[in-house]
């Protein structure tokens, strides 16, 4: 088996360029001073980000998940968000079992 050179090179790049990005905002966060808009921002990242990552497989699947994503929901007023996504997969592995 041959491995390209320039395959190879980018892979590393890219590699590289992830890891610089994540562990500089490590860094940063830790420097910066966070009030008013701006902690508003990013204490609202997580949540964006997981409703981003998940909401296009409800639309996308079947009635299983599309009922979780309900249950999540009504979990989401009620816990907090470590709490709510675990109901959340807890609803997708029973009602994938019982609705097939």
């Amino acid at each position: 088996m041959r491995i390209d050179p320039a395959t190879l090179a980018a892979i590393l790049g890219m590699a590289a360029v992830t890891y610089l990005t994540r562990i500089s905002g490590l860094f940063l966060v830790g420097r910066l001073r966070l009030q008013g808009r701006l902690k508003a921002a990013f204490d609202a990242a997580p949540p964006a980000v997981l409703t981003a990552v998940i909401a296009p497989m409800v639309l996308a699947t079947g009635w299983p998940e599309t009922a979780a994503a309900v249950v999540t929901v009504l979990a989401a007023t009620r816990l907090p968000l470590l709490a709510t996504i675990l109901v959340g997969v807890a609803a997708v592995v029973a009602l994938r079992s019982v609705m097939g």
